[in-house]
């Protein structure tokens, strides 16, 4: 009687793998913010190379190029960077994330850390038990704190070791840092 229920709920089991995977569930989510869309040629890559799903983070009122010179301390960035507390507003309504493990969260890199529409993105999610991997773009910023305040806002999640790429990064460099990590992917 043990074997034939333990066989029941072994079929019961891989019958609704099966299913998930019928319907194309992922449990790997990228989201990423990408205001001149370096950011998003690599959130892509990395999506497509591990069969992820892909959110885009996108500011309710759009970044322009006079928003983003960042030699200017009266532009929109200059402004949102120098004040903590900013927290722009995302167009759309934020990803459930529910059905995810894993969440790779990319953005540029701004005065040495994420721009604040990120902080928006994560103070607006319950990521308490998920693993998040950030990476960002940079054409020559390193990858340093620049996840600080984020983790700041989520130390409920794991958080892994973040990476840097440049805007033309090789999906094998991203896929190698990705599978780097030790996840289940």
């Amino acid at each position: 009687m043990k074997r034939i229920l333990s066989i029941i709920m072994i079929l019961t089991l891989l019958f609704s793998l099966a299913c998930a995977n019928a319907e194309g569930g992922s449990h790997i989510l990228v989201a990423y913010f990408s205001a001149t869309n370096n950011t998003e040629g690599v959130a892509q890559q990395l999506a497509e190379g591990l069969g992820a799903d892909i959110y885009e983070i996108v500011p309710e009122i759009p970044y322009t190029d006079e928003d983003l010179n960042y030699s200017d301390s009266a532009t929109r960035s200059s402004i949102e960077m120098d004040d903590p507390s900013a927290r722009p507003a995302i167009a759309g309504e934020l990803p459930d994330l529910s059905q995810y493990d894993v969440i790779f969260l990319g953005y540029p890199i701004w005065w040495g850390e994420a721009p604040r529409i990120m902080s928006t993105f994560v103070e607006g999610l319950d990521l308490s038990g998920k693993t998040v991997a950030p990476f960002c773009t940079s054409g020559s910023s390193p990858f340093g704190s620049s996840d600080s305040a984020l983790k700041e806002a989520a130390p409920d999640a794991t958080w892994m070791e973040g990476q840097r790429f440049s805007g033309g990064a090789s999906a094998e460099d991203i896929l190698a840092w990705a599978n780097g990590l030790g996840l289940v992917l």
